[in-house]
This record gives structure tokens, C-alpha cells and sequence, in this order.
């Protein structure tokens, strides 16, 4: 399984819902491959000390992490797709209009699983994630959304980076159990 993690610049909250994601799913004893890119990203950046100091608290190291910008030959290539903001969603979108099914922005991919229910027993992940996607417009894509978007502490100093990647460790955490993203309880696909 392929998860591509973008936002703006990869250099706080992708590479931090990146690192979590991986770290989750190791843990779970999931093979996956979660890489994280930037919509306008300047390569080869490293991420921003705050960030790095937090997720430093949360036992992980991304001091070597370096800003990728987001490439088409990932879109169509990644299982899921997620998102930090609609903003962020729009542009995978536009880049590769065929990874529509397959992206959400995290907020909402949780909620709408959490209304969908979780990945039934033997659902392959990709008929899961379609179930989860019926009925989304792309004209859901419009505007900026609370509801939607991961908070950007860019600049905000320690403080807000905590928040935001306590906001990402509760998603991440919620989304794995949702999508049943355990080896022990069934394979992916």
C-alpha cells in the first residue's frame, strides 16, 4: 500500500501526519509505504525546527526529512491520497484529475468513514475507500473548511505545532481504526 501525505511546502504538517501514519502502521505491523510531498514545495528544505522538536516529544525523528514537491507520477500511483487542506486536494486534483476517488483531505476522510462505518471483515481497502468516496462532489472542494483543513502552525511558534500534531495523532489514530489498517485482523487487498 502507497499513502502520499501532501500540504503546502512539506515542511510541517505533511511530514509530521506522514510520520505518524508510518509510525502507526509499523506498529500495527502494516508494510506500507507514506511519503509526503508539498503543492509548492522547494526541494530539499528541511522541516521546521517546531516541528521537528514535536515530533521529537512524540518519539519520532524527522530531523532528516527534506521538501519534496508533489509529482503526478505519485498521484497516480498512491493507494490514498491525503490532504491537509481542500486547498491542497484541489491541486492533487487538477495535477492528476483521475485521483479523485482515492483522495480526501484527513479531517474528512475520517469523518465521512466515521458515517460510512469501518472496513468490514475481507473488504479489500480499495472497495472500502469507495464506499467511503460515493456520493463527494467535487464542488465539495470549494473554499477553505474548519471541518476540512489541518490548522497551519507555520510561524505560529511551539504552541500551535503541538496542537496541530495532537489534531494529527487523534485523525491518524481514528483513521487506522476505521479502515482496519491492522495485519493481524486481515490483509489489505
Amino acid at each position: 500500500m502507497e499513502i502520499l501525505v501532501i500540504c503546502t511546502a512539506n515542511l510541517c504538517r505533511s511530514p509530521m501526519a506522514a510520520a505518524l501514519l508510518r509510525a502507526r502502521l509499523e506498529h500495527a505491523g502494516v508494510e506500507a509505504i507514506v511519503r509526503s510531498a508539498g503543492v509548492a514545495a522547494f526541494d530539499g528544505l528541511p522541516p521546521v525546527r517546531e516541528a521537528v522538536r514535536v515530533m521529537a516529544e512524540h518519539g519520532l525523528d524527522t530531523s532528516g526529512h527534506r521538501s519534496r514537491s508533489l509529482a503526478r507520477s505519485e498521484l497516480e500511483t498512491a493507494d490514498l491520497v491525503l490532504a491537509m487542506t481542500r486547498g491542497h486536494l484541489r491541486e492533487a486534483v487538477l495535477v492528476e484529475p483521475t485521483v479523485w476517488p482515492r483522495a480526501f483531505t484527513l479531517k474528512e476522510l475520517v469523518r465521512r468513514a466515521e458515517r460510512e462505518g469501518p472496513r468490514a471483515s475481507r473488504e479489500p481497502f480499495a472497495a472500502w475507500l469507495a464506499r467511503v468516496h460515493d456520493g463527494r462532489q467535487l464542488s465539495d472542494l470549494l473554499g477553505e473548511s474548519d471541518e476540512d483543513d489541518v490548522a497551519d502552525p507555520i510561524g505560529l511558534g511551539l504552541y500551535h505545532c503541538r496542537d496541530t500534531a495532537a489534531d494529527l495523532t487523534a485523525l491518524v489514530d481514528r483513521l487506522v481504526l476505521l479502515a482496519r489498517l491492522d495485519a493481524t485482523w486481515v490483509p489489505l487487498d
